[in-house]
């Protein structure tokens, strides 16, 4: 990695964005043998959706190809920790069900994950009560994966850049493309242009109106996501998995010798924004034990923290960027010289690694069109999502 204060002339190709996407683009760019230039229009690397993500990581998806991104992503975030500390924990994922209907889709959707090649156990309420003894008295059924976890995302999208050996461009925004005809062949910033055969957009939230300067518009929705952080609260189990309620999608997961709370309920679409506004109701719905989506349902402890006067927290909010299908759109554009890699829809920790390869592998020609599930111009096909 090198910090550039002029920008070259030339590269190879120019990433847009300097977010764990970005960074993990330019580690496959460079690794490819590309003259590689991320710029970044902040002071510093990952400082805008990445910081604020959960880290989590997890095979147990509601469709085989994400799964495969997420697979690929895991085994690199493996190798990668023994060269880097990236908080990397393997202590598993796990959903919880209260009534029947939140159970049959729990045990429906673990059986077909089974059929996929993932490794997930399904436990009646009794069993998961055991197993993991926090869990309130009403919770009827569990699905564990032992393999999922969580990282750092900071720390990953930095260890990405320090082994990438590409350019990174501070404080340099992207003003424009430049073109040649109907072709995309470089970058337009206030620090002046840089020509290359391919750009590739990796801006997350931002990347709709960057797009739309040449035309494109792949139906990119943002959404505003909050992470709540307990710290410091003796009360929640530090060796817990990420915690589930399939009913309502409440989460929460063992950090900063506290807990993350998150909530993934449908929200409506917001402008793409730099500076996200927090919600103290966010923090409320999941503590006050009276929300009718409070995490004290399936674990009675945040029913005792509620009223605790240690109890002390402080809320961070960025975007989630959803494709219409919520699948991430890698590789080239219909627009010459343009790639994307972006709407990952709130899956972009774990599908970094997996999916910024294959962008990288659309670009060089080396994953076709017809192979590419993830292709940016393919039909958008309505489907079933799970919980998170």
């Amino acid at each position: 990695m090198a910090l550039v204060g002029r920008l070259p002339p030339t590269a190879d190709v120019v990433i847009v964005g300097g977010g764990v996407i970005g960074c993990a683009t330019a580690y496959f760019a460079r690794h490819a043998g590309l003259r590689t230039l991320v710029i970044e229009k902040r002071a510093a690397l990952a400082t805008l959706t990445t910081p604020v993500a959960t880290g989590g990581f997890r095979l147990q998806f509601d469709n085989p190809e994400e799964i495969e991104l997420v697979r690929e992503s895991v085994a690199f975030f493996e190798q990668l920790a023994r060269r880097h500390d990236i908080g990397l924990t393997h202590q598993g994922y796990l959903f919880v069900s209260r009534t029947p209907d939140g159970q049959r889709q729990l045990q429906t959707m673990g059986r077909r994950m089974m059929g996929w090649g993932v490794d997930v156990e399904l436990m009646d309420g009794e069993e998961a009560q055991r197993r993991f003894a926090y869990l309130a008295p009403n919770v009827n059924a569990g699905r564990f994966g032992r393999q999922d976890g969580w990282l750092d995302s900071r720390r990953l999208a930095l260890a990405l850049a320090a082994e990438s050996g590409a350019d990174f461009a501070l404080e340099v925004a992207a003003t424009g493309f430049l073109r040649q005809g109907d072709r995309v062949t470089g970058v337009q910033t206030a620090a002046g242009k840089v020509s290359a055969p391919w750009t590739v957009v990796a801006t997350g939230p931002l990347s709709g109106p960057l797009l739309a300067t040449v035309g494109l518009d792949p139906g990119l929705t943002t959404v505003r996501r909050h992470k709540l952080i307990v710290p410091n609260l003796p009360l929640v189990p530090q060796d817990a998995p990420m915690t589930i309620e399939v009913e309502t999608g409440a989460h929460w997961r063992p950090g900063l010798r506290g807990a993350f709370g998150l909530w993934t309920a449908p929200a409506p679409a917001e402008p793409p924004a730099e500076d996200v506004p927090t919600s103290a109701d966010f923090a409320f719905g999941l503590l006050n034990p009276e929300s009718d989506h409070a995490l004290a349902r399936v674990t009675p402890f945040w029913r005792e923290a509620w009223a605790s006067p240690r109890l002390q927290w402080w809320l961070q909010a960025g975007q989630y960027t959803y494709t219409p299908d919520r699948r991430p759109l890698l590789g080239p554009s219909s627009v010459d010289g343009l790639a994307i890699n972006t709407g990952y829809s709130g899956h972009g920790i774990m599908g970094s690694i997996g999916g910024s390869r294959r962008a990288v592998d659309a670009i060089l020609g080396r994953l076709s069109p017809d192979a590419n599930p993830f292709r940016p111009d393919r039909p958008m096909v309505p489907r079933a999502f799970d919980v998170l």
